[in-house]
């Protein structure tokens, strides 16, 4: 097929294009490469991807002209919008940005779907929608009414919008409720890339609430297979959806939303105890209070993603950390020396 991946030098993007690609689909990526983070990892990126199947724009998703006419000369038989300005704390700070990529970007992205008629739009939500839900596991049918953050705002907005056109476009659209992604080429702004920067370089790690947190963290690889299976999962009118007590993950119109999550909730401080094995080194811990915008645990109810794909994410956390940490040891020369092999 012929697939538009938005943010495709991102951490997610670049796996998922990377597959697709070797898949032997036709991939056109757009990211605009901003510095949020070290752009030189996002051009890292881009360069283990490189593939004759691979088209590279640098552009905005917001600037409406660009991708008018991108999607003008492409005919995309899928598109899986996953830019957005990711980070919930530097939401706090920054909310114009937000606003800019992930409402008015997401938008634009929308209205060319609509008026090129992608057969099947994906994007990707966020766990953070949950907000101050205290039912666990987080379910689909739950409510998420009640965002602690404006990044998590956004994303529920991006649900919102996808839904009306669904309905008034008949427009199939599915949300991706990613749970806390690691693995290796991670952001380093997430947890595990700073924890690893900070001990190999004998600094100091912050522990927020104290090490009170559960987090589902998943694997890059699960994320990327479960994308995979839903890009032709595609959602369709259900006319028995008032009859069947209007489940909220789905609709009359075709839509669905899903959690994509390891539905394996770890402790922090579990967390950090394999990455300390992992690297052979014992963590310097600064414990502080939860930030703002931060939910104390995360954990997705993964029975619909099954049904619908007959897959759940599988990679145990000892798996992961040694896969970040052996890509990390690589990718940034660091001397095989400080390491505690497994």
């Amino acid at each position: 097929m012929r697939i538009l991946v938005t943010g495709c030098a991102g951490f997610i993007g670049s796996h998922l294009t990377k597959r697709l690609v070797e898949d032997g689909h036709h991939v056109v990526g757009v990211d605009n490469l901003n510095d949020y983070y070290d752009v030189t990892l996002k051009r890292d990126r881009l360069k283990q991807i490189a593939h004759p199947q691979f088209e590279f724009i640098e552009a905005d998703i917001a600037d409406r002209h660009t991708m008018v006419h991108l999607f003008s000369v492409n005919q995309f038989e899928r598109v899986i919008h996953l830019a957005a300005q990711a980070g919930v704390r530097y939401s706090i700070d920054f909310p114009e940005m937000y606003v800019q990529t992930n409402i008015v970007g997401f938008s634009t992205i929308l209205e060319c779907c609509r008026e090129f008629k992608t057969p099947h739009f994906l994007y990707a939500s966020s766990s953070s929608v949950y907000g101050g839900n205290k039912n666990y596991p987080f379910s689909t049918n739950d409510s998420v009414d009640h965002p602690v953050s404006l990044y998590a705002a956004t994303k529920k907005s991006n649900e919102l919008f996808a839904h009306s056109y669904s309905h008034l476009y008949e427009l199939p659209t599915t949300g991706m409720r990613f749970f806390t992604v690691y693995g290796p080429w991670g952001r380093p702004d997430m947890a595990l890339f700073k924890f690893t920067k900070n001990i190999l370089n004998n600094k100091t790690i912050d522990v927020y609430n104290y090490g009170e947190m559960l987090r589902d963290f998943t694997y890059i690889d699960d994320i990327v297979e479960s994308i995979t299976r839903l890009m032709n999962t595609i959602p369709a009118v259900n006319e028995k959806w008032y009859e069947q007590g209007a489940p909220l993950p789905e609709s009359f119109a075709p839509y669905q939303v899903v959690n994509i999550g390891h539905s394996e909730p770890v402790k922090l401080m579990d967390f950090i105890e394999v990455l300390e094995k992992t690297l052979g080194r014992v963590a310097e811990k600064n414990l502080m209070p939860i930030q703002p915008g931060d939910v104390p645990n995360t954990y997705a109810d993964v029975q619909a993603l099954q049904q619908k794909i007959g897959y759940v994410p599988q990679t145990t956390i000892e798996q992961g950390i040694r896969s970040f940490v052996k890509w990390y040891e690589s990718y940034y020369a660091v001397e095989e020396a400080v390491y505690e092999k497994l």
